[in-house]
């Protein structure tokens, strides 16, 4: 279970990324990361907070440029915003003024996807959330947890190659963390995709990903790559897993 295919859907090589502070010196965020990205896998971005990971997502997504480095999508090197990436936040931007229907819908509709065609495609990711039953109801009248279903289901419907999770669940309780750690299973396993996706949580990183990247502290750079060959879903209590969070954890850096 080392990925689900041999195809390499994104390639980072040697990409660096550096800020000028206050003293107009030059500070490093992100330094040489190079990695690929194979297509239909779980891929895990791990390390400690603030240690720019998320500046390395904005570049692959195109919001952000690189200093130096490559970064391919399909062998194309990517310079700006990326209709094939979707992406998934803490906070999700879901459109209060619309409901779940027609947050799903958007980006079809910004795409001028005929209506019936778009409420059939929005119809169906909802289902595959579990969100059947809620398609007229506005984000104030639903939990943290569905919203989070309503983004994914977005996420979907817009037929990215690659979906792009940046610590999407750091700020629900810890139940509905581990439920929607369960339901992203359910949801990749049922309809296989890229996924990218940032966490700060060890355990959250060994329940959902098929390889873990392990980032240094600031600035990020890439410290180990570990292959997790458990099949899904995990027994969060067994030897193996247990044994892999702990090798993990002893290598992490004391900020994680």
């Amino acid at each position: 279970m080392e990925h689900k295919s041999d195809h390499i859907r994104l390639s980072l090589s040697h990409v660096t990324k550096s800020f000028q502070n206050r003293n107009k010196e030059r500070s490093i965020a992100v330094n040489d990361v190079s990695l690929d990205v194979y297509d239909n896998e779980f891929l895990v971005l791990l390390g400690p907070g603030r240690c720019g990971k998320s500046v390395l997502l904005n570049m692959i997504t195109g919001l952000m440029e690189k200093d130096s480095g490559s970064i391919t999508l399909d062998g194309q090197e990517i310079n700006g915003p990326n209709p094939q990436m979707g992406m998934v936040f803490q906070k999700l931007g879901l459109m209060p003024w619309l409901t779940v229907m027609e947050n799903v819908q958007f980006g079809l509709k910004m795409r001028n996807i005929n209506p019936k065609e778009r409420e059939e495609k929005a119809q169906h990711y909802i289902n595959l959330v579990g969100l059947q039953g809620f398609e007229k109801s506005y984000p104030h009248q639903l939990s943290g947890g569905m919203k989070q279903r309503v983004g994914i289901a977005r996420a979907y419907a817009n037929d990215a190659k690659i979906l792009v999770m940046d610590e999407p669940f750091g700020q629900l309780d810890a139940q509905t963390r581990y439920n929607m750690q369960d339901e992203i299973i359910r949801i990749t396993q049922e309809d296989r995709r890229t996924i990218l996706f940032v966490t700060n949580n060890i355990e959250e990183a060994v329940t959902v990903g098929d390889r873990i990247i392990l980032f240094t502290k600031y600035p990020a750079t890439v410290k180990e790559i570990y292959n997790i060959a458990l099949p899904k879903p995990r027994d969060e209590t067994s030897e193996e897993f247990l044994r892999i969070r702990k090798e993990i954890s002893d290598n992490a850096d004391l900020a994680l």
